[in-house]
């Protein structure tokens, strides 16, 4: 049985505990986007980064940043 550290995937345990660092940065991806205050241009805006860091794209406001994560399934999270 997998406890509190532990998930099952394709019929195996695997302990978090024991990730790799790539594992670790990929652990995410897929689900999870940030949400980040910048400066484009001199005016202040919102970029959209995958859990990796990959930028994928900035919004005028931050509202608008978060319903696009949102539209594609994924979740937000803001970074200050």
């Amino acid at each position: 049985m997998a406890n509190a550290t532990s998930e099952k995937a394709a019929g195996q345990d695997i302990d978090i505990r024991h990730l790799s660092t790539a594992q670790l940065q990929a652990l995410g991806v897929s689900q999870l986007a940030y949400v980040k205050p910048v400066m484009v241009g001199g005016v202040a805006a919102f970029a959209i980064h995958a859990a990796d860091g990959t930028q994928m794209a900035v919004a005028e406001d931050c509202a608008v940043a978060v319903a696009a994560i949102r539209e594609h399934e994924m979740v937000a999270a803001m970074v200050h």
